[in-house]
């Protein structure tokens, strides 16, 4: 870990202060064109949950170029470094590196070059970011300026949910007193920074039914069960009935994605399957919601004489930002890239396993604009012709350094 026993001297980047804002300028100066490439390289080679080896070493040989000692986690793939002074308090800034398992359809230079996998969701701005805005930082360690510790978080398996605990579990949050991120959002132009106090994404668990019955021909439906008329009511009545037991404010919502019964019109088959997510914007409804679904479905395969399994799978809690966390970010997005540059931004169901991060630290994720200006056509997430204007890099890292010396300094305080 590359430490300084110096104090602040009276120069220092200080967050509000027009010497801070002039040496993120001559920082992106001298690295935007970087920053860019290391992105477009990682783009170019895409690496699933788990997989991201290579990611991680471009990773470790870059902050190691830089005179840091970069910390694999033990499962392989991810790191962690810090830097800084070991008195004061600590503030994490965490990127995820992995891919989605589908094709890049983009006709440009770095289309991923790896068959089934693809950046479609912004982990490789991400990461460029963090690793910009670690390297300001550690200039700023170097000089003595660091009231604190920082420590970037590269992590592995965002994708599958499982890359936060696994950091979490090699102590990758230990002594850390806030923690921030950004995540790229296309519908909002390059240079806003949406943020929201309270939860700003939600759970995601997932579930498959199994359900069984004697099966038999269509023509005698009531000598039988008729399973695919069972499961219909199953697939149909579970969300109505869900949404009827908890608080509507906490948006708990189960919706299918595959429901599949029988292989000829002339019989009733003898097993069925439906399988989904269950999402909710409250942490409450998130804990409620395993127990809930399986009563519920109990009920109604009662009603039909059908045998139904549940399968219910654990994914991410609700991320839920802190007011003050998100005050600094605010604080910082305003100072650093202007007035109106930070903007309300709403609730969304998708998951996000930097929740995890947030039930045992404060701290915020915010959304950062990705969209050219006046393109009026975007292109969602998790799509295979997903991109970014890369002027979004260059605010990310502005916006993660001035927040991580806000924080820095005000807990110095």
């Amino acid at each position: 870990m590359a430490t300084s026993s110096k104090l602040a001297t009276p120069d220092a980047a200080v967050p509000g202060s027009n010497d801070l804002a002039g040496q993120l300028a001559e920082f992106l100066r001298g690295h935007n064109d970087e920053l860019i490439e290391f992105r477009r390289d990682v783009h170019a080679h895409p690496e699933i949950a788990f997989s991201e080896h290579r990611t991680t070493e471009k990773i470790a040989e870059r902050l190691t170029d830089a005179g840091l000692t970069p910390r694999p986690l033990s499962r392989g793939t991810g790191l962690w470094v810090d830097f800084g002074r070991d008195e004061g308090p600590t503030v994490a800034l965490r990127a995820d590196i992995d891919a989605l398992p589908m094709e890049d359809e983009k006709d440009v230079p770095y289309r991923s070059t790896n068959p089934n996998a693809c950046h479609a969701c912004g982990h490789d701005v991400h990461t460029s970011i963090v690793l910009g805005a670690g390297l300001f930082l550690a200039s700023q360690a170097d000089a003595g300026a660091l009231p604190g510790r920082v420590r970037l978080i590269f992590q592995p398996a965002e994708e599958v949910a499982g890359g936060a605990l696994e950091v979490m579990r090699d102590g990758g949050l230990n002594e850390v007193d806030r923690i921030f991120a950004v995540h790229c959002d296309p519908r909002l132009d390059v240079g806003h920074v949406g943020l929201r106090t309270g939860p700003i994404t939600g759970s995601c668990d997932s579930l498959r039914i199994s359900v069984a019955g004697p099966g038999g021909h269509t023509a005698r439906p009531h000598l039988t069960v008729d399973l695919v008329y069972a499961l219909s009511k199953i697939v149909t009545e579970l969300p109505a009935a869900l949404s009827r037991r908890v608080d509507p404010r906490s948006s708990l919502s189960l919706v299918w994605g595959q429901i599949a019964a029988g292989s000829v019109a002339n019989a009733i088959p003898d097993v069925g399957v439906a399988q989904g997510t269950v999402r909710s914007l409250d942490e409450d409804a998130w804990h409620q919601a395993p127990d809930l679904v399986k009563a519920l479905l109990d009920s109604v395969a009662g009603a039909y004489g059908v045998d139904a399994e549940i399968d219910y799978r654990r994914g991410t809690p609700p991320t839920v930002n802190e007011a003050t966390s998100i005050q600094m970010l605010h604080d910082a997005v305003t100072q650093i890239i202007g007035e109106g540059a930070a903007v309300p931004t709403p609730q969304s169901l998708g998951g996000e396993d930097f929740s995890w991060y947030l039930e045992s630290v404060p701290g915020a994720l915010a959304r950062l604009g990705t969209r050219p200006p006046g393109v009026v056509d975007e292109v969602d997430i998790h799509r295979p012709l997903f991109d970014v204007d890369e002027r979004a890099i260059g605010i990310g890292v502005k916006v993660l350094a001035s927040t991580a010396l806000t924080a820095l300094w005000g807990g110095a305080r």
